[in-house]
Order: structure tokens, then sequence, then C-alpha cells
């Protein structure tokens, strides 16, 4: 029996891929397995994986003949996992040694569906905690509790997938697979059908993941195309929680963190390509008039006046064609 089967996708990452996959052997058991998963490497990190399917107890390489993107190689790993729990890890990051014994040990003890934990976030030599914004810990919780105040950071606004651990009876009742294509804010639509449709979570006060922030080959980094994904992934956030029993409860989360977004995307919009700026705007736009408008008023009301103006400006932008994510 696997009991911990680790989801790794790579893609172009060969200055990484070697510290990534020496913490993976620091944390290797008889019972893990590694599914390495190639997103069709352009560079050398399929001589690195092709190494470490050799090298690194547990591994299992799965080659992508084509770049899927991050949320279509996570869901080829959880297809091919055999483990009683899953887990992520980027092909960027590393791990603390024996820290998926300690990730096991506590989502064995708490018998939840899921668990979320802290993480540390690498910035060039900086270091920060970044912690799950849960005040209890370490006591099974709803998850569907966890989703508001609309007006506060909850656990939905935390959607790093590699911050926990999933039980597979969550694959078994299709929550844990990815929006296939996404090819940014994966993990938005994932964490809101993880807290609305799971029966149990517990964070715990754990640390163990590394996560590297601003690397010049991450897409969060990158002003091209791709970024305005986090339009069809917000879409389908709203479109899923109108059809939720609480909607009315649930939405102005939703919908506020929506805004948020936009906001931040039109802050930093200098890093965009012009055409890519230029879409950017007309999708939001588009993306504003599409929210339910009693419920896009009253999160605008809530908002600071210099965001909810430059929203309030935005919505009245004149509709251009081929605006649509």
């Amino acid at each position: 029996m696997v009991k911990l089967s680790v989801i790794v996708p790579f893609y172009n990452v060969q200055q990484y891929a070697p510290d990534t996959l020496r913490s993976l052997k620091a944390n290797a058991r008889e019972d893990f397995e590694f599914i390495l998963v190639d997103d069709c490497s352009r560079d050398g990190t399929p001589e690195i994986l092709a190494r470490a399917e050799r090298e690194l107890p547990g591994a299992v390489l799965v080659r992508h003949e084509q770049n899927g993107g991050l949320a279509t190689a996570r869901n080829t790993g959880i297809d091919r996992a055999r483990g009683e729990y899953l887990t992520f890890l980027d092909g960027d990051d590393w791990l603390a040694p024996g820290y998926f014994s300690q990730l096991v040990g506590a989502i064995e003890e708490l018998g939840v569906d899921f668990i979320r934990t802290d993480h540390v976030q690498c910035t060039a030599r900086a270091r920060q905690v970044q912690r799950v914004p849960v005040g209890r810990r370490g006591r099974v919780l709803s998850p569907r509790e966890a989703i508001l105040p609309a007006d506060r950071s909850t656990s939905v606004d935390y959607a790093f997938a590699w911050a926990g651990a999933y039980h597979r009876r969550l694959v078994d009742q299709g929550l844990l697979h990815f929006t296939d294509g996404l090819r940014t804010a994966e993990d938005r639509p994932w964490i809101w059908k993880l807290h609305r449709e799971a029966e149990s979570f517990a964070a715990v006060s754990l640390l163990g993941v590394f996560y590297r922030r601003g690397i010049a080959s991450s897409l969060t980094q990158i002003g091209d195309v791709r970024q305005l994904d986090f339009i069809r992934a917000f879409d389908q956030v709203i479109a899923e929680t109108a059809k939720d029993r609480d909607a009315d409860a649930l939405l102005p989360k939703a919908v506020r963190t929506y805004c948020a977004i936009i906001s931040h995307h039109l802050g930093s919009i200098e890093r965009f390509e012009p055409a890519v700026a230029k879409k950017l705007k007309s999708l939001s736009a588009a993306a504003l008039r599409r929210m339910p408008q009693d419920v896009l008023d009253d999160a605008l009301d809530s908002m600071d006046l210099q965001r909810a103006t430059k929203l309030r400006r935005l919505r009245r932008r004149p509709a251009t064609a081929g605006a649509a994510a």
C-alpha cells in the first residue's frame, strides 16, 4: 500500500530541479511515491528527471508530449497516484528533510479530508513564514465555514495546493482535480470547490515547504497573455458559487476577491506587453459587468476609495469586440 503520493510538475526548471529532487530524496520512505511530471520541458530538465527516475526511491516519471500547463500536469499526476493521501510540490521549490512523514502523521491523527500547512516564502536570500489564515490549529473544522468573512483573508485566499495533504476520497468524489488548461490562478477554483464540498479540514502549524518567489522563469513574473487566465479561473469561481445552496452568503466573498485580483493586476499593468495590457483592461471590464451587479455594488462600497473608483470607471468602459475570457 502506498501511503503518500507526491505530485511534482516540472517545466524548464533545470536550474532548480536538482534542489527539488534532493529534498524529495531526504523525504523518501518505502511507502511514498514521487510522481515526476515533465510538462514537455525544452531545457535540460528531462535529463535531470531521467537520472532521478533511476536514483530517487519511489520515483515515477511521466512525460507530456506537449506543454499543458500546471493544472493539466497536476491532473496527470493525480490520475497516476496510488497513495492513500496525496500532496503536491512545484518543480522549483524544495522541502525540509522528513517533512512528508510529519505531514502524513498530522492528517492521520486528525482524520480529516484535508489539512493546510504554513510555508516559507523565499525571495532571493530573504525568508518569510506565511501562515494559513485559520486561527484554530489542530482542530477538525468545517471547510465551508472557513470561507467567510468576505472582508478578511480566509482559507480560500491561501490557495497553494502544495501547502497541505489530501485524502484519496477527495479524488473519488471528484474534488481534487484542477481545471484543465488554466495557466495561472489554477488553485483558485480548486480551493473554493474543496471548501464548498469537502466535509472536514484542519490547519496545522507545520513548516517544511520552501516556496521560491520572484524567479525570472515563473509565470507570475512574465507579463504575457497566459496571466489573463485568472479571468477564466475567477469566472468559474463565481459561476459555481452562484449555484451553491449558500450563494447569498458566499458570493460577496467571491466577488470581492475577484475585484481585488483585478485591481492587483491593473496596479502592475506596466509589466504586461502593450497588447496584453489592453486586453487585460477589456477583459476585466467585461468581467465586472458579468458579476451579479448588486453584489458587485456592495463589494465596491466596502473597498478603499482609490480601488473602488478605478473599478467603477473600468466597469463603465465601452464593451469591445472579443472582450471575453
